[in-house]
């Protein structure tokens, strides 16, 4: 799924106008990076949560070479599933 057809779902579930639709995820969008932006934690019940970690230094190896690389520090975004979610993954379907 792409950001269209997201806007093509709000299109049909709230009969907007495409320009109107678009606006509505785009500034979705746009709240959700600058939440995650400033480290808050974004809390969608019954879809998940998203959350900013800490990413440790390390070394990792270049697969093709096999040379050893210095992994810098920095910040990762994370996902943890709902409820929901979760029961996807034993088969059933989401009530919509």
């Amino acid at each position: 799924m792409i950001k269209q057809d997201i806007v093509h779902h709000v299109i049909k579930r709230t009969g907007l106008p495409r320009t109107k639709a678009e606006a509505a995820v785009d500034t979705v969008f746009e709240g959700l990076k600058q939440a995650l932006t400033t480290g808050e934690r974004i809390e969608l019940r019954g879809f998940g949560v998203f959350s900013v970690r800490a990413r440790k230094t390390g070394i990792g190896r270049n697969p093709r070479t096999g040379t050893e690389v210095s992994i810098s520090p920095g910040k990762a975004v994370r996902f943890k599933p709902g409820k929901e979610l979760h029961s996807l993954e034993n088969g059933s379907v989401p009530n919509n």
